[in-house]
């Protein structure tokens, strides 16, 4: 059973409003505005006036680690992001994570209006590499820039903040109900996310659109935004089976051991599951012998065994990415199915973890969508389109995606080999991914 504070129902009810109705009738030209109003174009110069600040800000963000273990790198990347949204305005708070949680705290700032459309913008603080990396460092060369976090999703974070400024300096932000909520372990979330996803939940209730900065993407030099993302959960397969010297192997009182059984499971998993449009499983962890051991925290374990001993345990995690509950569920039970078909002398068992749910496809998004391309070309950085759902992973806005009217992701910056230390950001398309931001904002904030 999928918990339903995690995978929150979608409140279709809600979407139909005017995006959907518009969406529907073929009437998303009513939010059309090919032209930049002066403001506007105010909104875009005051963009280029802060880039320069807003990339050193970038640069000392990056040059904190704050992988999502360091809790006091988390906390200090927000002591520098703080001040910056205080300065226009917003009521910050940092939400500290019960110890049990083993995650250290998100960052919070509001302001509260009543005009237009209330705003949820969401980013995190951490990131994947965590102090023993040798990858911690911002360099810079020409338009590009390596460094830890650079695009994900620090990065995205400075295009949050710079947006904001730029509103700001142009007194766009007066009356306008915006909240920023950048949590500090989206790459690894504590446990239970009931309560490390709580202040998400409830900035996405007060919410009308949430909008998410993780990076944009980029195709034959068209650029792309999120409008949907699968869910991920995870799976933990345990097998046991009878021991026993290796001659006597495949006899029926004793059979063929653990690993074989798990490689029957998997292999089947591989056959009969795959192909399917939006659905993959991966297989994270694979772990067999006389004796195995397995750390959940860390991701890792030991085995260990000899070759004339047959095999009696073994350990293998994964994970399973999907678009709709359905699809989830339909996909687990066809896993336990195949699990329950054991060799002889050996019995397995499997269970699953809900992680992140999906932000499944909704016409309300496509017509966000819609909106912010036609700002993208009434600034001359041409249309921007949806990626393909299947081509990106999940994401904190898939918690508050189905309880808003729309949801938008992917309006951070551009740049390549994100969880490697080869990440790569186009340093070019901040102040562009900015600039968009900020009058998408705009005219829905009027």
């Amino acid at each position: 059973m999928i918990c339903p504070a995690v995978f929150p129902p979608m409140p279709w009810r809600r979407l139909v409003g005017p995006f959907l109705f518009l969406a529907l009738a073929g009437q998303t030209t009513l939010f059309a505005q090919e032209e930049l109003a002066p403001a506007e174009r105010r909104i875009a110069g005051h963009v280029d006036d802060r880039t320069p600040a807003a990339v050193a800000l970038l640069e000392s963000t990056v040059n904190q680690n704050s992988g999502t273990l360091n809790h006091a790198g988390v906390r200090a990347v927000y002591d520098m992001m703080a001040p910056q949204f205080e300065e226009l305005g917003f009521e910050v708070r940092w939400v500290q994570m019960p110890s049990e949680t083993g995650r250290s705290g998100h960052l919070v700032a509001e302001r509260k209006g009543s005009r237009g459309k209330s705003l949820l913008l969401i980013g995190h603080l951490d990131t994947v590499f965590e102090p023993d990396s040798p990858f911690q460092t911002w360099v810079r060369v020409g338009d590009f820039a390596t460094g830890p976090g650079a695009v994900d999703m620090k990065g995205g974070n400075i295009v949050i903040l710079l947006a904001l400024q730029a509103l700001h300096d142009e007194g766009a932000l007066e009356d306008a109900s915006i909240t920023v909520v950048m949590t500090g372990d989206e790459e690894a979330p504590g446990r239970p996310l009931e309560v490390v996803r709580r202040d998400l939940f409830l900035a996405g209730e007060r919410a009308d659109i949430a909008l998410g900065f993780e990076n944009a993407s980029r195709s034959d030099g068209v650029d792309l935004a999120i409008v949907a993302r699968r869910s991920w959960s995870s799976w933990l397969l345990e097998v046991k089976a009878a021991s026993g010297h290796s001659s006597l192997l495949f006899r029926d009182e004793i059979g063929a051991g653990a690993i074989y059984e798990a490689a029957r499971i998997l292999d089947t998993f591989y056959e009969e599951l795959r192909g399917e449009q939006y659905l993959t499983f991966n297989v994270g962890v694979l772990l067999g012998g006389t004796q195995v051991s397995y750390d959940a925290a860390q991701g890792g374990g030991t085995a260990d065994g000899k070759n004339n001993v047959i095999p009696q345990a073994v350990i293998a995690t994964g994970d399973i990415r999907a678009m709709t509950v359905e699809q989830l569920e339909r996909t687990r039970d066809r896993m336990r199915q195949v699990v329950t078909r054991s060799l002889t002398g050996a019995q397995a068992t499997i269970t699953f973890d809900d992680d992140y749910p999906a932000m499944p496809p909704a016409p309300a998004n496509y017509a966000l969508l819609e909106q912010y391309s036609e700002i993208s070309r009434a600034l001359g950085f041409g249309a921007v389109q949806a990626i393909d759902p299947g081509a990106r992973g999940a994401a904190d806005i898939a918690f508050v995606a189905g309880t808003v009217e729309a949801a938008l992701d992917g309006l951070g910056p551009v740049g390549e080999a994100l969880h490697t230390v080869n990440e790569r950001l186009e340093v070019t398309s901040v102040p562009t991914a900015a600039k968009r931001a900020a009058i998408l904002i705009h005219r829905l904030t009027r």
